[in-house]
């Protein structure tokens, strides 16, 4: 991020929150929920800062050092005058679980805190972290539509400045990116999206072993939305699938039939096996717990869902496990992409179609009207990479997927650096050819 873009949105920022939110006034973005648990603040408040701040085209990374710094300050204020009454309606043993704030009081502090730090580095900008390296080259294209279904019930999170908005500071670089596929409402799929890389971040073994931390973030995740759902009554779930680059590194988790796939030098790499109730060791598994798995059209857990691993359906538990796989592998350099979808996706596409596509995606001229009716489209490196994902849910609808479709690509490359290795494989291929069929015959 060049300091300049950072100065700019900053001035513009300040020129439209000359001051926070006066008591009483709405607030620039509404809270996800009406009452909040202390363990959920974290979360909820990052949440709602990014949202304001990425409506307004701050970038990443600026985004991510304001909000850690507005949430720091946000924890040391005394939120006790914010508690919400006991409610009458909720017994006695359910409201000692947890301490209850007021989400619109709790926020307004947060935007206090937040304008008061834009305030500031409007004056007085901090040091910026340095551009990534062309080693460290991250673009993410991402795409999601209803498509038929009545409601879209998918979430997805990007944050390739992990550490700005965590505070680490270790000089390992890491980036979190996930896709979440809601069933039954979307409760469970924003709950996961706001809380899971939180919940991640605060594991003590993120750091010696990212398989362990996200197995325990997922748990954790689970447990803190089974707090919720008991409060508000909810009966969602989600499934979803999670991935961090650190370093060199990459770990991936999942629970349910979420995928992610991981391509090298225009080959697939299979990473994770999504759960699935007809996958052999589940059935087994959710038997032996005294349950069973039936065909109803598609293979269903005691009749109801069709997920065997999911955040929530607690209805369904032990059956529907809470407990997620986790896969890691060493990155070595020559890595095109990652590709995080939900079933929507995959249910049309299978993980090696996926290449093929994407070079396709990335050779094919846009069309205007698809892509917002511009006459002059940006045809940079960037630019048509940001437009693949669309063009993937594009061709997952036309194969005839009618569920919610999520798909998220993040470059490990310059996208046309892809096109350029195939046209030159093909070209090498072709001599290749033509020597072979030019040969003298004996």
């Amino acid at each position: 991020m060049e300091e300049g873009e950072a100065r700019s949105f900053l001035k513009k920022f300040v020129e439209e929150f000359p001051a926070a939110p006066e008591e009483g006034s709405p607030l620039p973005v509404s809270p996800l929920s009406r009452r909040v648990s202390e363990e959920e603040l974290h979360g909820e408040s990052l949440e709602l800062g990014l949202r304001l701040l990425s409506a307004r085209g701050s970038p990443a990374v600026l985004s991510a050092l304001m909000c850690q710094a507005a949430l720091s300050q946000l924890l040391q204020d005394d939120l006790s005058p914010h508690h919400c009454p006991q409610d009458a309606e909720v017994n006695q043993e359910e409201e000692q679980e947890a301490v209850l704030l007021q989400s619109e009081a709790v926020g307004r502090l947060f935007f206090h805190q937040l304008i008061n730090v834009a305030l500031t580095w409007h004056q007085n900008l901090p040091k910026l972290p340095s551009p990534p390296s062309a080693s460290q080259y991250l673009l993410c294209s991402v795409h999601a539509i209803k498509n038929t279904r009545r409601k879209m019930e998918d979430k997805h999170l990007a944050l390739p400045d992990f550490n700005q908005l965590f505070g680490f500071q270790d000089g390992v670089k890491r980036s979190y990116f996930a896709v979440f596929d809601g069933h039954g409402g979307v409760d469970a799929a924003i709950f996961a999206a706001t809380h899971l890389h939180v919940s991640l971040s605060k594991q003590e073994s993120l750091q010696s072993d990212p398989a362990a931390a996200f197995k325990d973030a997922f748990t954790h995740t689970d447990h803190m939305f089974r707090g919720k759902a008991r409060r508000e009554r909810l009966r969602s779930g989600t499934t979803g699938v999670a991935a961090l680059i650190q370093g060199q590194e990459l770990s991936v988790a999942w629970l349910g039939d979420s995928q992610v796939i991981l391509v090298r030098q225009g080959q697939t790499v299979t990473l994770m096996d999504p759960h699935k109730p007809d996958r052999e060791d589940e059935k087994q598994r959710i038997e032996d717990l005294g349950g069973c798995v039936t065909f109803m059209g598609c293979w269903r857990v005691n009749g109801t869902y069709a997920v065997s691993r999911a955040i929530g359906d607690f209805d369904q538990k032990p059956y529907v496990s809470g407990d997620a796989d986790c896969s890691t592998v060493q990155l070595l350099g020559d890595e095109d992409y990652l590709l995080l979808a939900c079933d929507g996706f995959f249910d049309a596409i299978s993980p090696s179609e996926v290449p093929r596509l994407v070079l396709d995606a990335l050779k094919q001229p846009d069309d205007p009207d698809e892509l917002g009716g511009d006459a002059l489209l940006d045809q940079s490196d960037d630019a048509v990479g940001l437009r693949v994902a669309q063009k993937l849910v594009g061709h997952a609808k036309s194969a005839g997927s009618s569920d919610n479709i999520t798909v998220m690509l993040v470059f490990l490359h310059p996208p046309l650096q892809l096109l350029t290795r195939d046209s030159a494989a093909g070209t090498a291929e072709a001599a290749q050819d033509s020597t072979s069929h030019g040969a003298p015959q004996e």
